[in-house]
């Protein structure tokens, strides 16, 4: 009555066990991006509507860092300077700067349900190694329970 065959189940399992963990944190991480690019889309969405409030002459509160601000008087609306990616960025007018502002956002739509699509994907994954998982403790319960009932009956 040789156990070896069991000890390489449990290695087995212990590397399906390991693969799934790696599976939710590979998830986690993706869940995060996720959440980083709906935060940024949130923020573009408050820069379309202020842009879209604001008029010349508005007076507006300035960011400088670290907390502090300074009022400052808007001197022409349509000379909105728009980040447009890769350390880039160009002066438009209010109605431009809002277009770029929106096909950021598409473009970050897009990145998102790509992201959900990899979670789905990686989710279908990890059921099926939870499944491999579950067949293979079945089998080693079925393979114990016949050398019980085989050391029973030699008895």
């Amino acid at each position: 009555m040789s156990l070896g065959g069991g000890g390489g189940g449990q290695q087995q399992l212990q590397q399906l066990a390991q693969e799934i963990e790696q599976i939710e944190e590979q998830i986690e991480a993706v869940e995060n991006e996720i959440d980083g690019l709906q935060s940024e889309k949130t923020e573009i969405d408050e820069a379309i509507e202020a842009i879209d409030a604001l008029e010349t002459g508005s007076n507006v509160k300035v960011p400088l860092g670290g907390g502090a601000y300074v009022h400052a008087e808007v001197g022409d609306i349509d000379e909105v300077v728009v980040e447009l990616g890769g350390d880039y960025a160009a002066e438009r007018d209010q109605d431009g700067a809002i277009d770029t502002l929106e096909t950021k956002k598409d473009t970050l739509d897009d990145r998102i349900d790509e992201l959900r699509s990899d979670i789905a994907e990686l989710e279908t994954e990890s059921e099926e190694l939870e499944q491999q998982a579950q067949q293979m403790q079945q089998q080693q319960m079925q393979q114990m329970q016949q050398m019980q009932q085989q050391g029973d009956d030699d008895e």
